[in-house]
């Protein structure tokens, strides 16, 4: 579950985690406004830019997003035969901008200080019997989980193609399914091992 954190020693990893959360928010909210794709291009060269200011091991990362290319060429399409064709960058510059920056908040954040910096947000559902650790743990979850999914896939893509130039058959997403959900399994039991799943007993 950690792959998806970088281990290494930068100026993003040393500002603090409730910050990046904030930024990112604030980031997301003003591009969906934003109608001008060379506005979400020059983003998006920034961000790469970043990627590429962390570092090689960060700029691969770049790769494991792969997978998403298809989904994009999709939806930019529709939008473009529907609309205009600006109108497909549009929606496909925005939506990579958007995963970008994701990744770039999580892989330059730890669990732990994901977790604590989420916490203080559901503390106030506390006398109505929720652990705001809990559901820290889960929102801090489904931000390491997906980078961690797109490198799985992008294995098991890559396996595929190694061995057959046809494109990936419907049995590798379906053992990619499985395997995803056997490592929610695990996590799982993971958790209740370290006592999560135990009923929470306000103080």
């Amino acid at each position: 579950m950690m792959g998806g954190y970088l281990a290494r020693d930068t100026w993003l990893h040393r500002l603090p985690a409730g910050l990046k959360l904030v930024a990112l928010a604030a980031v997301s909210l003003a591009l969906l406004p934003v109608q001008d794709w060379r506005l979400l291009a020059l983003c998006l060269a920034a961000l790469v830019g970043l990627y590429a200011a962390l570092g090689r091991a960060a700029l691969q990362r770049l790769g494991l997003f792969r997978p998403l290319l298809p989904l994009l060429v999709i939806v930019g399409g529709l939008q473009g035969v529907f609309n205009q064709w600006q109108d497909g960058a549009v929606v496909v510059l925005r939506l990579l901008v958007m995963v970008l920056a994701a990744d770039l908040v999580t892989m330059t954040t730890t669990m732990t200080a994901l977790m604590d910096a989420v916490e203080p947000l559901f503390r106030l559902l506390r006398p109505f019997g929720v652990n705001a650790r809990k559901i820290a743990l889960a929102v801090a979850l489904v931000l390491r989980f997906i980078p961690v999914l797109l490198a799985n896939w992008r294995a098991r893509e890559e396996a595929w193609q190694a061995r057959s130039s046809r494109r990936v058959p419907l049995r590798i997403v379906v053992l990619f399914l499985a395997e995803t959900l056997r490592l929610a399994d695990h996590v799982a039991e993971a958790l209740d091992a370290r006592g999560y799943g135990r009923p929470h007993r306000p103080s």
